[in-house]
């Protein structure tokens, strides 16, 4: 098949729940897809939630060299060189009026914390429930710990609400201030206003020469509904939230069955 047959020069992927299968491995058939993808002359960029310190082992055990979009958009990763090119960080004093808000709204929160940059350590506080996984975490008991250093975001949960409400009365409480997602089971973020994975994908779009009209998105959460907005097409796993089913172009099979590969394949002819 000639590049030209395809019609897209830029396919975006999610990882959890998206590229990734429940193991966090890629399935054969999806690199296929993809790799003849890119021989057709696209370009595939992973754009993830996870910051790069957590996302740069599975990017590595992929053999992924090219740019990644991670931390919600807030950190353009060179995956081949192992270079950040660029990071956005939350406004330390806005976040903390911005708990302070949101407690006074729904009472105590637990609370977490993604320091910037390549390296940086995931605080995690009292009561918070971490996933299990090989990813490391530090904990702390005395709240000042977390305004030390720069952040790329916050975690909150709340012993009662479930992610959507918390999401929800969140928004509604500090939306003014700061952005807040849901990322993920038990993953809800307090992130820098205006920050989004349509964010970081503009700017890694643009430094390959690529537009919005070149690119293919496919997601599984609400926080990948601004990246479906940017792109030309967005396509939704199976196992998606309903609420990125609502806006997306079309739905394939779930990350379990290759839902990427179907899409890609049927493209490609």
């Amino acid at each position: 098949m000639s590049p030209a047959h395809f019609p897209y020069r830029l396919v975006a992927t999610d990882l959890d729940g998206t590229l990734l299968r429940g193991d966090d491995t890629v399935s054969e058939r999806t690199r296929d897809a993809l790799a003849a993808a890119t021989a057709a002359g696209a370009a595939h960029i992973i754009v993830t939630g996870r910051a790069v310190p957590w996302t740069r082992h599975i990017l590595d055990d992929l053999g992924y060299d090219g740019l990644a979009v991670c931390g919600q958009g807030g950190q353009v990763y060179h995956a081949g060189e192992h270079r950040l090119l660029t990071s956005v960080t939350l406004d330390r004093q806005l976040a903390g009026l911005a708990l302070s808000k949101i407690e006074a709204e729904v009472g105590p929160l637990a609370v977490a914390a993604s320091r910037d940059g390549l390296d940086g350590e995931v605080l995690v506080g009292p009561g918070y429930r971490v996933q299990e996984g090989p990813l490391p975490v530090v904990a702390f008991e005395d709240p000042s710990e977390l305004w030390y250093a720069p952040l790329s975001k916050l975690f909150i949960q709340h012993p009662e609400l479930d992610d959507d409400a918390l999401a929800q009365a969140a928004r509604g409480t500090v939306g003014s201030l700061v952005d807040v997602v849901m990322a993920g089971p038990g993953v809800v973020e307090i992130l820098p206003l205006g920050l989004s994975k349509a964010t970081g994908l503009s700017l890694a779009a643009r430094r390959l020469g690529l537009r919005a009209a070149d690119t293919i998105a496919f997601g599984d959460m609400p926080n990948d509904i601004p990246m479906f907005g940017w792109a030309a097409h967005g396509v939704a796993m199976a196992n998606a939230h309903d609420e990125l089913k609502a806006v997306a172009h079309e739905i394939t099979a779930s990350n379990e069955h290759d839902g990427i590969a179907v899409v890609l394949e049927r493209l490609l002819g």
